[in-house]
């Protein structure tokens, strides 16, 4: 059954860590988990939005919200994120931040692809770690882990992306087992194309997309319920698209409908 109010609280505790939480489905997430009662550390590198989006949380639901401008593209700010955050007893995280980059591999900046590396995978992993064992030693948690509806094989034009979501599908898969018993819960939250800020730096132009706030509201309904949950109904279609489709088929397929998404980049 699908959480009700301030169900949350009473099964994983009273903080909640969102990280690239200033736009997009970590907004949408912050809001979410602020109606169910949680209170929130909200990271991102854009402190000011961060400010303007806590006043609004506390002026709406009273929880308290604790800002921390952190750039998780640099290693040394993921150690300074958890050596800020010990003092607060977190029972949910969300390793939301991540960004995107079209167009071909050999064509991009290799420390932007290199960048990506370190905020989808690296900065993830080492969070994950560091919680997963915080979480354990208190018994109960919940870890969401933001991967993607492309995670399940290579797209042209969008190579190190997809490699990056398939790394966090494949890391929470593993977890998942290995977590089992534990009491924490993890959550592999795989969307289609959203409405956020994604699309505009990965300079890649979407047709039909799916709300930040249904990806929230949905990963919420289904943590502790399921293992992987692909948000609205684009991207459940996309699901059974590709399920039914051979892995090499599906990388042409889908890599053409990149290059459709793509049209104003270099070919």
């Amino acid at each position: 059954m699908p959480f009700t109010a301030n169900s949350l609280l009473k099964r994983y505790g009273t903080h909640a860590l969102i990280t690239g939480a200033s736009e997009g489905i970590g907004r949408a997430f912050a809001w979410q988990l602020a109606k169910e009662g949680m209170n929130l550390i909200l990271v991102a590198r854009r402190e000011q939005m961060l400010a303007e989006l806590a006043s609004e949380i506390i002026q709406k639901y009273q929880v308290e919200c604790h800002v921390l401008k952190i750039d998780l593209a640099i290693e040394l700010e993921v150690d300074r994120l958890i050596d800020m955050t010990q003092a607060f007893d977190i029972g949910v995280v969300v390793c939301n931040a991540g960004f995107g980059l079209a167009g071909n591999f050999l064509d991009n900046d290799v420390n932007t692809e290199m960048q990506m590396i370190q905020v989808n995978c690296m900065a993830l992993t080492k969070m994950t770690h560091h919680f997963g064992r915080q979480l354990k030693k208190r018994g109960r948690g919940a870890v969401f882990l933001l991967s993607s509806i492309v995670a399940t094989q290579g797209i042209a034009r969008s190579a190190n992306y997809a490699a990056t979501k398939a790394y966090v599908l494949s890391l929470g898969e593993a977890l998942q087992v290995e977590w089992r018993d534990s009491g924490v819960d993890l959550l592999i939250v795989a969307p289609g194309p959203v409405d956020t800020g994604f699309s505009k730096r990965s300079k890649m132009k979407f047709g039909q997309t799916t709300t930040p706030e249904l990806v929230a509201k949905e990963s919420i309904q289904s943590i502790g319920q399921k293992s992987i949950v692909h948000p609205g109904g684009l991207a459940k279609l996309m699901k059974l698209g590709i399920a039914m489709t051979p892995r090499f088929i599906r990388v042409k397929i889908i890599s053409l409908m990149m290059r459709g998404m793509t049209k104003e980049l270099p070919q």
